[in-house]
């Protein structure tokens, strides 16, 4: 059963409800995303009572925006507990304290931040929402000094993402201070099939353009990226699913990997593969791995016959989001045309309503071995070369 949300649900998601014939929940934000009778439309009531009579079927999301609904219809279940633990970093933390003793965390509500005694901390540290999403209001503070200003960036965060995502996936109210990660950044792409067992679907190698950067402009997959991290990252994952007692449900997990092959991580989305059917669609241009029907079928990927097509091609998910500085009220129109003439192979756009959403759009794109220059220079780029201005 798919239950489909704001802010965006891709032509691929769709059209793969569509082929699958599954059932897709006729809420009224599905059907306003959606215009489409022909589908395997399913009642609120019947989706429901289907659920509660038979708790264990695989549900998928494509928003967190629908972890309202969740909580409204299957309280009694156990689903709403298993996306709390989740989607409150806390509370995750608290999950994985037996596997991470020493790893160093705080909550701490919004309105203390401003009587924070940051001398007791330990430095280098991250503050983020307890409850985020998409890297909005993610600070790293690497000493005192640094303290005054990333509050005051907070604060200017906060108002400005205000009212873009509901409480259940964005809150303000508590943010978690914990230790910085060091090591590479890597998201997956995993569900836990009927008999509680991992797969993963897909190990996509986030990139940043200096230490400071925590921004989500560009995620990268290739067939050396799953193969050396593939082993370190089960172990992980089957970790998580042990301790939640999770079956028939899909995460995304973000995660960093030092020079040791230490593993920690980073947060746990769930009920959903990558936000704004990214990283969930990006399996299909890269290996041809339809994830949502993997998912949903029980299907694990056979990397080994993957891989006999693949060389050494670098699939990536570039984020257009607005660095420029420039304010949406004064961007008249975006050049998407300029911004494909400066990929190799450019896969697929997708534009998205820059007035409704801080965000351009996404690109996906195949780069050939040795050509890293392009990836460089879209992640360090502030998006002004593409932007028209009224003024």
């Amino acid at each position: 059963m798919i239950l489909i949300d704001k802010p965006y649900v891709s032509d691929f998601l769709i059209k793969t409800i569509k082929e699958n014939n599954f059932q897709i929940i006729a809420t009224k934000e599905a059907e306003e995303l959606i215009a489409d009778s022909s589908l395997n439309w399913i009642s609120e009531i019947n989706a429901k009572n289907s659920i509660l009579k038979n708790p264990n079927q695989p549900i998928y999301s494509n928003s967190e925006n629908s972890i309202s609904w969740v909580e409204q219809h299957l309280n009694t279940t156990q689903l709403p507990n298993q996306i709390n633990i989740f989607k409150n970093k806390i509370r995750l933390r608290e999950l994985l304290k037996e596997t991470y003793p020493n790893y160093f965390f705080k909550g701490v509500k919004f309105e203390e931040l401003d009587h924070l005694e940051i001398v007791n901390l330990q430095f280098p540290f991250i503050i983020k929402p307890a409850i985020g999403f998409f890297s909005l209001g993610v600070h790293k503070v690497d000493e005192p000094s640094e303290w005054k200003d990333v509050l005051a960036e907070i604060k200017k965060d906060i108002n400005h993402i205000k009212g873009f995502y509901p409480t259940e996936v964005l809150d303000a109210n508590y943010f978690i201070i914990e230790e910085c990660i060091e090591g590479e950044e890597y998201a997956i792409d995993c569900y836990y099939n009927n008999k509680g067992e991992a797969v993963i679907l897909n190990i996509m190698h986030h990139i940043f353009s200096s230490g400071k950067d925590v921004s989500d402009r560009v995620y990268s997959t290739s067939k050396e990226i799953i193969t050396s991290n593939l082993h370190t990252i089960q172990r992980l994952v089957n970790i998580i699913g042990e301790k939640a007692n999770l079956k028939n449900f899909p995460i995304h997990i973000e995660v960093r990997i030092d020079a040791n092959g230490t593993i920690i991580p980073i947060e746990v989305n769930p009920m959903r593969f990558g936000g704004w059917c990214t990283t969930g669609d990006m399996t299909w241009y890269a290996y041809g791995i339809n994830s949502y029907e993997y998912f949903f079928n029980g299907i694990k990927p056979n990397w080994e016959e993957i891989f006999k097509d693949k060389a050494d091609e670098k699939y990536s998910l570039i984020l257009l989001d607005n660095t420029s500085g420039i304010s949406q009220d004064n961007i008249k129109s975006f050049d998407y045309d300029l911004l494909l003439n400066d990929f190799e192979k450019p896969l697929r756009l997708r534009k998205v309503a820059m007035k409704e959403y801080p965000i351009f759009g996404f690109v996906f794109i195949e780069t050939s071995e040795g050509n890293d220059r392009e990836l460089k220079n879209i992640l360090t780029s502030n998006l002004r070369k593409y932007i028209i201005t009224k003024y």
